[in-house]
C-alpha cells in the first residue's frame, strides 16, 4: 500500500527523541550562519542572497533534468529584485518563470498559500501550456484521463513504478486539508514542518508536472517564515541535487510506508544541515569578491573588465580566461580583449599561466 491509501494518512507522527539531538545541532548551525550574514553590510547581504537564489533556481531545475543558463538566472533575479549589477543579459521565459515562483515564495513568505497562488506558480512554470513536447493541464489540478499519475523509470515494457499518486477525484479535498494545515498555528519546529510540507505536497502530486519544483518552493517559504527574513542564505535544492538519487529513494521509501515519518524527517534535517554547511563556501566567495573590489576600485577598471572579473570570482566559473573567451563574454573584438587583459595583467589583477602561444590563459589573482 502507498502511504495515502491508509485511513487518516496525514496524521503524521514521529519519534522526537530520535530527532532532537540532530535538530538541535542544525538549529545551532543555522543560528551561526544567520548571525554571520546579519553582520554583513547591505550590499554584501544582497550579493550573498543573489548567489544563493541563483544556485537554488539552477539546482531545483537540475533535479528535474532541466539545465538552465547560470547568467540568465542571475540576471533575471537581479532585475526582479532591482539590483544594480554589471553584465546583465536577457533571460528566457522559462527562466523567468521559475525565478518568479522562488521569489514569490521567499520575498512574500508571510502572504497566505492558496489554491490560486499555486495555480499562478504553475502558470509561471509552464507559460506555453506544455512540458517539453507534451500538452499538460496548467493552473488547475490534474485529472486521470490518461491513466493514474505514476512516477516510473525504465524502458517501455520493463518499467518500475516508484510511486502512484492519489486519484484525481481526491485532489481538491486533499489540497484543502493541506492548505488549511499549512496556514494553521502549530507548535511544530519549523524545520520539521518544512519536511512534513515537502513530503505531503509531493505525495498528493496535484499537478500534471512541476510538483517537485513547487514543493521545494513551498519548503523554502516555510523556512523563510521561520527566519522572518526574505533573503535566502542557504539552498536546500543545492543539497538535494548533490545526491538526488538518495532524495528519490527516501521519498519512495516513505511513500511505501505508514504515517510514521521519523526516518524521512531525519534525512530531511541532515539535508538542511548540509545546505547550511555548503553556504559557508558561498559566504567566503562573497567576502573574497568584496576584498578584491576594495583593491581594484582604488583605480577603477572599465565596464568590460568589471564584467569579466565579477564572472571569474564566482564559484561556478570554470577554467581560465583567454582572449577569445573574453571577447565573447564582453562582445568586443579580440584586439580590444587583448588590450584589456594586458592592462589587468600589468596591474597584477590577472596572472598569466605557464602555457603560452595559442594556449595562453590567465587566472584571477585571488591574493590581490
Amino acid at each position: 500500500m502507498w502511504i495515502h491509501e491508509y485511513k487518516d494518512w496525514t496524521k503524521f507522527y514521529w519519534d522526537i527523541d530520535s530527532l532532537s539531538s540532530k535538530l538541535s545541532e542544525v538549529r545551532y548551525k543555522q543560528g551561526l550562519l544567520l548571525g554571520k550574514m546579519s553582520s554583513l553590510g547591505f550590499e554584501l547581504k544582497q550579493e550573498a542572497s543573489l548567489s544563493i537564489l541563483t544556485n537554488d533556481v539552477m539546482k531545483t531545475s537540475s533535479i528535474e533534468g532541466e539545465n538552465l543558463n547560470t547568467q540568465e538566472v542571475r540576471s533575471s533575479i537581479a532585475r526582479k529584485l532591482g539590483m544594480d549589477i554589471a553584465g546583465l543579459i536577457p533571460s528566457k521565459r522559462n527562466v523567468d518563470g521559475i525565478v518568479d515562483i522562488l521569489l514569490d515564495a521567499t520575498q512574500k513568505y508571510n502572504e497566505p498559500l492558496t489554491k490560486d497562488r499555486l495555480f499562478a506558480w504553475h502558470s509561471s512554470l509552464f507559460p506555453a501550456g506544455r512540458s517539453g513536447m507534451h500538452k499538460i493541464i496548467v493552473a488547475d489540478w490534474r485529472n486521470d484521463k490518461k491513466g493514474a499519475m505514476q512516477v516510473i523509470s525504465g524502458v517501455i515494457g520493463k518499467q518500475t513504478v516508484h510511486f502512484e499518486a492519489p486519484s484525481a477525484d481526491r485532489i481538491s479535498e486533499e489540497m484543502n486539508v493541506f492548505l488549511n494545515w499549512f496556514e494553521s498555528e502549530n507548535k511544530i519546529d519549523p524545520i520539521l514542518k518544512a519536511g512534513i510540507v515537502h513530503l505531503w505536497f509531493i505525495t498528493i502530486h496535484p499537478f500534471d508536472d512541476g510538483n517537485g519544483r513547487i514543493a521545494r518552493a513551498i519548503t523554502d517559504m516555510v523556512l523563510a517564515r521561520a527566519e522572518n527574513i526574505s533573503n535566502r542564505f542557504y539552498s536546500l535544492s543545492s543539497q538535494i541535487e548533490l545526491d538526488k538519487n538518495e532524495y528519490y529513494n527516501q521519498l519512495e521509501s516513505q511513500q511505501r510506508s505508514i504515517s510514521d515519518i521519523t526516518k524521512w524527517l531525519l534525512w530531511f534535517v541532515e539535508c538542511i544541515e548540509g545546505s547550511i554547511s555548503n553556504a559557508d563556501e558561498i559566504l567566503s566567495n562573497v567576502l573574497l569578491k568584496a576584498k578584491i573590489w576594495d583593491v581594484i576600485n582604488k583605480n577603477p577598471v572599465n565596464e568590460r573588465q568589471r564584467m569579466v572579473i565579477n564572472r571569474m570570482v564566482e564559484s561556478n566559473f570554470e577554467g581560465f580566461m583567454n582572449t577569445s573567451k573574453y571577447a565573447k563574454m564582453t562582445k568586443c573584438s579580440n584586439d580590444t580583449a587583448l588590450r584589456d587583459i594586458q592592462n589587468l595583467k600589468s596591474r597584477k589583477i590577472f596572472i598569466q599561466n605557464k602555457s603560452g602561444g595559442r594556449s595562453t590563459s590567465y587566472r584571477l589573482n585571488k591574493d590581490l
